[in-house]
Order: structure tokens, then sequence, then C-alpha cells
């Protein structure tokens, strides 16, 4: 049952993760894109044990230390290791009846999912002070160290006070199942470093602090320290460059005064799917067309461009992937479709100029074919003067 609860945690943090805004514009216009990255926490803290003792006898010491990552705004996990000391008490043995506290040691490593509940009701910004992450979790506490405990209960069987020995009492080493939910304030001293004050409650069978008392055992942490981004959290976006399309005209003398003639222009976006090069079935049928055009015009040439999205990998992958994409194109035309390579001209420009507006519509080679020269040789009939290209 635990195990189920804590997945469908995991999916809905994924669902959340998926909807979350990863972008943010500052003050000044500068838009930032969130990045995925790792991240180190280490805290120190008190404790406190449910138990039959005064309150202020079940606090005792603790630590933790953990590795995580962020894997959306909203959304991330965390494998963490919690340790030191716990307490129980004991209330009324002897006489005159007296309370008795005693401690046991543990470490209980477990894993968080975490939920950034700043990021998903007021949006994510990169510069904010302060950040509430809620998570839940578990794994498995290993106590030890308890002899205390013990040596009461062996105090009592020789003053022939059987009747108040611990029914959950243990030697050794036990390992049990824990669950645990909390709150994490965190407080942002710059892009790597965030102050954090943590407080987790943590539920485990009742044998945990050797008394029976017919219902699940608790403690309760207190913790200060610090989380360390292990990477960049966030990068300034790039201004997209949207490439004006143009558009040919051309001016003739007096038969034709006043008209504009389109010069016969084909573009075919060849489209790639994310981390590819390969051209489908569909974007085929498309370099074929291109073929076909220059084929019809002999003296018309192409130009082949090829693009990446920027919002995926990083400038040196792109830059790969986009000159991969035009090399593609350029080489079915030249060995699938016979086009002499001195009618083709490519380039290619990683994520530095982006085509279209729609980012996945950036993973693409761009062909436009131009038959400008066929038009001028069909209109030398009517004393064409000169082509133009407008902006």
């Amino acid at each position: 049952m635990k195990i189920r609860t804590l997945f469908c945690a995991a999916l809905l943090g994924m669902g959340t993760a998926a909807m979350a805004q990863a972008t943010y514009e500052a003050a000044d216009g500068t838009k930032y894109e969130f990045k995925k990255h790792a991240f180190l926490d280490l805290q120190g803290g008190i404790q406190h044990t449910l138990g039959e003792a005064k309150t202020k006898d079940l606090f005792s010491p603790n630590v933790q230390l953990g590795l995580g990552y962020q894997f959306s705004p909203v959304f991330g996990a965390r494998i963490q290791a919690n340790a030191w000391q716990s307490k129980g008490g004991w209330n009324g043995y002897g006489s005159p009846a007296i309370t008795k506290d005693y401690k046991y040691k543990y470490v209980a490593p477990g894993i968080d999912f975490m939920f950034n509940l700043s990021n998903l009701f007021c949006g994510w910004n990169p510069k904010r002070v302060f950040n509430v992450t809620a998570f839940l979790g578990g794994g498995a506490n290993v106590a030890f160290d308890n002899d205390e405990v013990n040596s009461i209960a062996n105090t009592l069987r020789q003053d022939g006070l059987a009747q108040y020995e611990l029914e959950y009492l243990w030697d050794g080493t036990k390992v049990r199942p824990f669950g645990r939910a909390g709150l994490d304030l965190n407080f942002r001293l710059s892009d790597a470093v965030s102050l954090m004050v943590e407080g987790n409650a943590n539920i485990l069978s009742d044998k945990y602090n050797s008394k029976k008392a017919g219902n699940p055992d608790w403690y309760f942490n207190g913790l200060l320290g610090l989380r360390i981004n292990l990477g960049k959290a966030y990068a300034a976006v790039a201004p997209v460059i949207v490439e004006k399309p143009k558009v040919y005209r051309t001016q003739r003398d007096s038969i034709f005064e006043n008209k504009t003639v389109k010069v016969a222009e084909l573009r075919r976006d060849v489209f790639f799917t994310i981390n590819s090069i390969t051209v489908s079935e569909t974007e085929q049928l498309k370099i074929k067309d291109v073929a076909d055009y220059l084929k019809k015009y002999p003296q018309a040439k192409v130009v082949v461009s090829g693009y990446a999205d920027v919002g995926t990998g990083n400038a040196k992958i792109n830059a790969r992937l986009a000159a991969g994409r035009a090399d593609i194109v350029v080489r079915d035309l030249k060995e699938k479709y016979g086009i002499s390579e001195d009618r083709i001209t490519y380039a290619s420009y990683g994520d530095t100029v982006q085509p279209f507006e729609e980012n996945d519509l950036n993973r693409v080679s761009i062909c436009i074919a131009d038959g400008a020269t066929e038009v001028k040789k069909v209109l030398k009939e009517v004393k064409e003067t000169q082509v133009e290209v407008v902006e």
C-alpha cells in the first residue's frame, strides 16, 4: 500500500512537471529558461520522538545528507540518509515510580518525491528569494545500539518487577520500513546556494521504541542546512531570429507597366524528429519535389539550410544536428536524383537561427529552389528590365 501511494505521487509529480511554466521574463525583458540540474543537501538539527518521558527529555541530535535532481520547476526527487539518535521514554516503574528515558541509534536511507509549491501556484521565477517545497517519501530505518533500555529491563527483572517489561524489547540491529512527509523552506542566497529550513514527520511500526502502545511510533525532525545546486538551474534564452520570407518581383517595360510578377520559386521544409538526421518517407517526397523542379528548370539552383531547435540539447549538439540535416538532403539530391553539385548551395545554422516561432518546427532543412533565371529567359521577349528582391 505504501509503495502504491509513493508511485502515484511520483506520477502526479511528473504530470504537474509537464504543465509547469519553464520560462521567465525579467523586468528588463531578459528571458530565462529552466535547466534540469542535480543538487546536494547538507543538514543538521534536532529530533523529537513520541514517548512517555517529559518532552524536553525526548530531544536528540540529528543529521541528514541528500543528493537530488530537479526534473522541472515543480517536480524533483532526492535520495537522502537521515541519522544519529532517537529516544524513548518509560513512565511509572519502580518504587517509588519514576520516569526513565533511553536512547538508541539509527540510520534511515530513503527517497523523497518533491513538489515546489511556490512554482506550482505562482509560476517559476529563478530569482525568487523564498520557495516552499512539500515532499513525500519513505525508506528503511536501520536501528541499533539499544543497550540502555535493555539494561533497564534487566534491572526490573532483578527487582521482581517483571510486569513492567517492555513487550517489544529488541537488541542487535533491526531494519524496519518507514514513511515520511514534510516541508522545505528555501531562502535563496545565490544562484548556487540556498539556506534550508526543513521539518519532517516519520512513521514506523509500533516496535521501534521497544514499547507496545497499540499504535505506530513517530519521530519528528527539525533541520537547518544548505542546498547546493550542482550545475546551472537556469540560463538566459538567446533571442529568436525569424527569417523574413523573400518575395521576388519583376519590373518590365511599357508592355507590362505597373505589373508585378512572382518569380517561379519552390520551397520545401524537410522536418526531422528530435535528435535525428533521418529523413522519413513523407519528408523524402519533399526532396523529390525539389529535384523534379530542378530538372524542369535546368538553370535553377537550390539553397539548402539546416537548423536545430534551441529548446533542446546544447549549442554543440545542435550544430552537429543542423549540419547533418543539411548534408542528408544534399546527399539525396545528388545520389538519389542526380542533381549536379554545382547547382546546390548549403549551410547550417545550428540553433542560432530559428526560422519558426514554434520550437519543434526548427528541426528542419529548408530547401529554396530559385527559378528566376528561367523566368528571365521567358521574359526576354517582353524586354524585361530588372529583377529585384522585396524585403
